[in-house]
């Protein structure tokens, strides 16, 4: 059994910044993926970036590139994202989630084990 627990979400005004953490614990794979994915009301849930097993390779959707840096310490099976320049469309509950495939890495599908999530919400 596999759980990850996601914090560090808040209510933060446009422009500010905030950093989510996962934690990983329990049966852990040393060689999946840790993707971080959003829904906002009445919408789908959605890929927002992805790091490799190895922490060498990040992913971006094309929404958070330059804003949103995705990081992993492997020994400690701990993931981050950090958010800079939110904007109110940011505003979602954010999923940490660990997943198989690095070549379906940006498919939610991909992904077997998610936390419980944590908001964020962005103030215009």
């Amino acid at each position: 059994q596999v759980q990850l627990v996601e914090s560090g979400g808040g209510l933060v005004q446009a422009g500010g910044s905030l950093r989510l953490s996962c934690v990983v614990s329990g049966r852990t794979f040393s060689r999946y993926v840790m993707g971080w994915f959003r829904q906002a009301p009445g919408k789908e849930r959605e890929f927002v970036a992805a790091i490799s097993w190895s922490g060498g390779s990040t992913y971006y959707a094309d929404s958070a590139k330059g804003r949103f840096t995705i990081s992993r310490d492997v020994a400690k099976n701990i993931g981050a994202l950090q958010m800079n320049s939110l904007k109110p469309e940011d505003t979602a509950i954010y999923y940490c989630a660990g997943g198989y495939s690095e070549t379906l890495i940006h498919d939610k599908y991909n992904y077997g084990y998610w936390g419980q999530g944590t908001q964020v919400t962005v103030s215009s």
